[in-house]
């Protein structure tokens, strides 16, 4: 009879109750659920618990904080101008979230909330809804000439306001998908890495082999780390992006 190793790399991304089993309902605690409150947990303590001393020669809790907030500050500011700071809080946590997640996910045995878009389809919604909301109260209608390129020939003008509509509400679906896709992707990928070494080393073909899996798949645990921080990046950047535009609307 013929021993096979079975593995599905899919298994990971189910959303699973964390107290006995049946269905899943909205008040129902996951494992999804406890990964997003380890994530919040993280973050409280690396802001609250490791900066509370506001030492001159700072510990790493307290470095690691301060650069991640220099560098969202910048970003909003660089990109966004320098009347959006006052939105800065809401940006940071967004950025603090979706990276802690994502670095908690390649944790063994922990759960990639990013990697759903039930998670980042209501991140990009809240995007959404305030930038919209945002651009409304700011500039009034005079927020709809986002969509009227006055640049272009007159004749172009209606057929690519309609372009830019489409685009714009095509925002929080780009901006959802983007993460949790990569997010799953690269998780998939190197599950699929880490089953091929016991599984050459089961089947007989070679010994050998095995420690080029293992390789391999130190190789992409390090792109996937790499993948976690650009990702965080990109959502955070094009957050700025699109407050931009509901803050200075003309093209």
């Amino acid at each position: 009879m013929r021993n096979e190793l079975v593995f599905h790399p899919m298994d990971q991304f189910i959303v699973k109750p964390l107290f006995g089993e049946g269905p899943v309902h909205w008040y129902t605690p996951t494992n999804a659920t406890l990964w997003m409150a380890v994530a919040v947990a993280a973050i409280f303590f690396m802001l609250v618990i490791g900066t509370r001393g506001r030492a001159v020669v700072p510990s790493r809790a307290q470095s690691i904080a301060e650069l991640a907030y220099g560098f969202i500050h910048k970003m909003v500011e660089d990109v966004a101008g320098k009347d959006a700071l006052k939105f800065f809080p809401y940006i940071f946590t967004l950025f603090l979230f979706i990276v802690f997640s994502n670095f908690l996910g390649l944790l063994p045995r922990a759960f990639t909330t990013t990697s759903h878009i039930a998670v980042t389809a209501v991140l990009a919604i809240m995007v959404f809804v305030t930038v919209t909301v945002v651009g409304f109260v700011k500039n009034g209608a005079g927020f709809l000439s986002l969509f009227w390129v006055s640049s272009a020939p007159l004749a172009l003008r209606p057929i690519l306001a309609i372009i830019e509509l489409i685009s714009y509400f095509v925002r929080p679906v780009s901006h959802s998908i983007r993460l949790a896709g990569n997010m799953m992707a690269g998780h998939a990928v190197m599950k699929v890495f880490a089953a091929f070494a016991p599984l050459i080393l089961f089947s007989g073909v070679g010994i050998a082999v095995t420690p080029l899996s293992i390789l391999a798949i130190t190789a992409m645990y390090g792109l996937e780390v790499l993948v976690a921080f650009i990702q965080a990046y990109v959502f955070t950047i094009l957050t700025c992006v699109y407050l931009r535009d509901a803050l200075h609307p003309a093209h």
